[in-house]
């Protein structure tokens, strides 16, 4: 924390360039910038004593409860950022609920067939939660404001002045988080269902209400740490949506003081997220704890992460033969080319998804500026797994990290990230890689608190397995899948932060297509030209459905058999029905007295 507060503090000078003339365009944008005036500023800020004196000014001050005044509007700096904060945790709540609710609906087809044991029956699914979980925030906040605040009139869609003006942005934040939350508890439930303490509530003619309650507070330790990662991100991360609707919070504050290099009151608004980063942190694990009981001292889970067998193939290559048959008609066309006569134009057979508001093919931008996301998202995703799972297996480690890193919004990030490397198309990508591993590696660390606490692995290690082998044949086999498909949920999403910075300015410029900068062009017409918006908000839908049945799909294959080791546990074999009783693991499922029973 103390690092990223000082690395905040040298953004001028890493930046290249003078901070006095940044403060006197936030000011002024008309005033000349004379060397008397910026020579008037520099001594009135101390700009010449360095940034070591100003830090620990600012942190001096900070001590005696005052965190200075701003250097844009000379007003004092707690009193605002503590005002914005409220905001931003008023509009987080409101997003909750509605995120609490969006997981309802994606789980509740699950919850009810697994209730009663047919989850059998259950089909491949989930199309509608990915679309919803791949559009940008900032897109479903425009739609909202133009729709149901400008055009229906049926609710406020600029200003923060009442509950009436939460119910928009609340709608724009909570349910693509929502859709990520449920996506992630639906693929845990299956395993819950199956457990023998679930098996013997359904025998016992437990009502199904009990069991589905029941099976949602085993699998929901597990999400609480991405739980948290998501309260700080909607209270810190939620920039975009803070600027559509004209709501003073913390992200927008914070953002408009780094445009400004404005330092007392970016450090100040970075600490506060710090904060409610760490609050959010201790919460989810205490009450991971809780809820759990007391079997996860003594080692009485039962593992949610058994293998199974493979989702069907089919979805996911409907999906990516439609995304690569967009991409592969619109390549062929140039995306640069301007035509003055075709102006916003809708879609035709010489333009299938129309034409911005300069006469460009909204098609071939599209698809050329696919090559660039989808490959940047691709390698930001990646390398996210790796780290997120080699730093998830060491959670002393990375928890602290996962805390910390966790409360940098990417648009902050994106900032610090340009100041030292300068803007390119590889700034944001790298602004993003900094912040998503942290949602995994908490994920994996939640996981594998878990499977240690499993009977199986204590058995396993009561016959003689080491560490080694208990890491490599059962806590990253249990962990690797789920992570996997988390990962993959979390592309589309990874792809939307890279759009959601050029949609800010701070990713690729024109004319590059990213996708980005494509709906930030367009977002002012989308009255007047829906498709040039819509279309490619279909694309980024299209990714997400992709991402999400291709994560029902990867998951470990089946082990017939263990080679027999000294070191290690007996090897498995496959016996018969009635010859499995003898087996350890039978000794967690419920044995049949009598044939009748049996059958």
């Amino acid at each position: 924390m103390a690092a990223l507060v000082g690395a905040i503090g040298l953004l001028p000078w890493l930046s290249r360039t003078d901070p006095a003339l940044t403060v006197l365009k936030a000011r002024s944008a008309d005033r000349d910038p004379t060397p008397e005036t910026l020579r008037a500023i520099r001594d009135r800020l101390g700009l010449d004593d360095g940034p070591p004196a100003l830090l620990g000014h600012w942190l001096g001050g900070l001590l005696h409860g005052d965190a200075g005044t701003s250097w844009v509007s000379g007003g004092q700096v707690l009193p605002g950022v503590t005002q914005a904060l409220g905001a931003s945790l008023l509009l987080m709540s409101g997003a909750l609920v509605v995120a609490a609710g969006t997981v309802a609906v994606v789980c509740a087809r699950t919850l009810r067939l697994g209730s009663r044991g047919r989850l059998a029956a259950r089909g491949p699914g989930g199309t509608a939660s990915a679309v919803l979980a791949a559009l940008p925030e900032f897109l479903v906040a425009s739609v909202l404001a133009s729709v149901i605040g400008v055009q229906l009139g049926w609710l406020p869609a600029l200003g923060w002045y009442g509950p009436q003006w939460m119910v928009l942005p609340s709608l724009a934040l909570g349910l693509p988080a929502g859709a990520i939350l449920g996506r992630l508890l639906d693929d845990l439930l299956p395993s819950a269902f199956a457990e023998p303490w679930a098996l013997a509530a359904a025998a016992r003619g437990v009502p199904p209400r009990s069991v589905a309650r029941q099976a949602v507070r085993r699998c929901v330790p597990g999400l609480l740490p991405n739980l948290g990662l998501f309260v700080v991100g909607l209270t810190g991360g939620a920039v975009a949506v803070e600027q559509i609707f004209d709501i003073p919070g913390l992200g927008r504050l914070t953002l408009q003081a780094a445009l400004a290099q404005d330092l007392p009151v970016l450090q100040t608004g970075t600490l506060a997220l710090f904060l409610v980063a760490a609050a959010a942190g201790i919460l989810a694990r205490l009450s991971a704890r809780l809820l759990i009981g007391p079997a996860l001292r003594d080692g009485a889970l039962h593992s949610l992460h058994r293998p199974s067998p493979s989702a069907p193939r089919a979805l996911p290559l409907l999906y990516g033969a439609l995304l690569a048959a967009v991409i592969g008609f619109g390549l062929p066309r140039d995306a640069l080319a301007l035509d003055a006569l075709a102006r916003l134009r809708g879609p035709s057979l010489a333009h299938p998804f129309g034409t911005d508001a300069l006469g460009r093919d909204v098609l071939a931008r599209v698809s050329h500026g696919a090559l660039t996301t989808l490959g940047i998202a691709l390698a930001v995703s990646a390398a996210a797994l790796v780290a997120g799972l080699l730093l998830g297996l060491l959670p002393r480690l990375s928890g602290p990290l996962v805390d910390t890193v966790s409360a940098v919004p990417p648009v902050l990030a994106g900032l610090l990230v340009a100041g030292v490397a300068g803007s390119g198309p590889w700034t944001p990508a790298f602004a993003v890689g900094v912040v998503a591993w942290s949602p995994l590696a908490a994920h994996t660390s939640s996981l594998l608190r878990q499977e240690r606490a499993t009977t199986h692995l204590a058995a396993t290690r009561a016959l003689g397995a080491g560490r080694w082998y208990l890491l490599r044949h059962e806590l990253l086999p249990a962990v690797l899948s789920p992570v996997a498909r988390h990962a993959l949920l979390r592309l589309p999403g990874i792809a939307l932060s890279l759009a959601a910075l050029g949609f800010l300015g701070l990713g690729a410029q024109p004319p590059s297509p990213e996708w980005g900068l494509l709906l930030a062009e367009n977002q002012p017409y989308a009255e007047r030209a829906p498709w040039a918006v819509l279309f490619p908000a279909a694309v980024l839908a299209l990714l997400g459905a992709l991402a999400v049945t291709a994560a029902g799909g990867v998951r470990l294959p089946r082990r017939r058999g263990r080679p027999a080791s000294p070191a290690g546990p007996p090897a498995e074999r496959i016996m018969p029905p009635r010859q499995q009783r003898n087996s350890p693991d039978s000794l967690l499922t419920p044995v049949s007295t009598s044939p009748t029973e049996e059958r």
